[in-house]
């Protein structure tokens, strides 16, 4: 088995400055760390992990707390995405993540206990509504934290930038000479759907156009099931809107669904829009016009922002909105 004293001995440096390198010490050149790496992976170097934990004194592992409201976890497209990025960005540090159930030995626990039972380093919470307490109280503890999708003044968030998406998909669809534009929003209890309804009035407003009350529908927690319900009511208007923008692309292809089911054609009819660009949205028929939001980049975002509170071992605050970008396919079309 090949040990730290054989890394030294083939490179000629010191154990010390092998030590350094492999637990990401930052007093080291970039010349020297490039060496030792180099020969801690042609000689197939595996560290004992857990003297690495006595030296380091760190348990080189992150929690991961997933916390969605269609009850799918990490299935869901967008959050599932996200998570992979993230794991990518600390899995090249040397760290692995674990992610929780609330028992332990049979036991309820909470994420907190759960966590502090675990020794973790940090944790990264995936989360979309305000409302889990179990999250607040994780927050609010000294451990690292950083937070996606949703708004937090007690640590790190990142998110993409829900209202120029809003501005993107309204300005598109007004472009195209739609002024009757609906909007099928998510949950007021998500973060992002609060902000993209938010983004959509601003955006509706900075154009001149009226926004009927009925024209703004919730759809719930982001599901097909509830896009179907939602388009369902708009479809029954007396003036009925001649495009759509949804808050989400489940939402979307929801509404899609409910336009097909009344012989209505899209963009013909109606024009839709919706917000992730998840896998499938190129694929339905019609492709789907929607905002992306760039997951590799939110899961990098949060990989630094975490790993920089546990390396230097201080508390601290930082937002990193990220940007969006609209995505046009054959979803929309001019109005009749």
């Amino acid at each position: 088995m090949v040990t730290i004293y054989d890394i030294a001995k083939k490179t000629g440096f010191s154990v010390t400055t092998v030590s350094k390198v492999l637990n990401n010490y930052s007093d080291v050149s970039e010349k020297t760390k490039k060496a030792i790496k180099a020969a801690v992976e042609e000689m197939d170097y595996l560290p004992n992990s857990h003297a690495r934990t006595l030296t380091t004194k760190k348990s080189w592992t992150i929690g991961v707390v997933f916390i969605e409201s269609l009850g799918i976890g990490v299935k869901h497209p967008f959050f599932n995405a996200v998570i992979e990025s993230f794991r990518q960005e600390v899995e090249i540090e040397g760290y692995d993540l674990l992610f929780v159930s609330r028992n332990i030995s049979n036991q309820k626990k909470s994420y907190l206990d759960h966590f502090r039972y675990r020794g973790v380093d940090g944790v990264v919470i995936v989360c979309s509504t305000y409302d889990d307490e179990q999250v607040k109280e994780l927050i609010e503890d000294p451990i690292p934290t950083v937070v996606i999708d949703m708004s937090s003044d007690q640590s790190s968030v990142v998110y993409s930038d829900n209202y120029e998406g809003s501005r993107l998909a309204v300005n598109h669809l007004h472009s195209l000479g739609h002024t009757r534009i609906a909007h099928i929003a998510g949950h007021d209890s998500t973060f992002a759907g609060e902000q993209r309804k938010k983004g959509f009035y601003q955006a509706m407003k900075a154009l001149n156009l009226e926004v009927p009350d009925e024209y703004v529908v919730n759809g719930d927690y982001f599901s097909i099931e509830g896009g179907a319900r939602a388009m369902k009511s708009l479809l029954e208007l007396k003036e009925r809107p001649t495009a759509v923008y949804a808050a989400g692309d489940s939402l979307a292809m929801g509404a899609m669904n409910a336009i097909h089911e009344q012989g209505l054609r899209i963009p013909e009819d109606l024009s839709v829009v919706g917000y992730d660009d998840i896998e499938l949205a190129q694929y339905i028929h019609p492709a789907l016009t929607t905002i992306r939001q760039q997951t590799d980049l939110i899961g990098q975002e949060s990989a630094k922002l975490l790993l920089k509170q546990i390396d230097c071992k201080e508390s601290y605050i930082a937002c990193t909105q990220v940007p969006v970008e609209l995505i046009i396919r054959k979803s929309t079309g001019p109005v009749a």
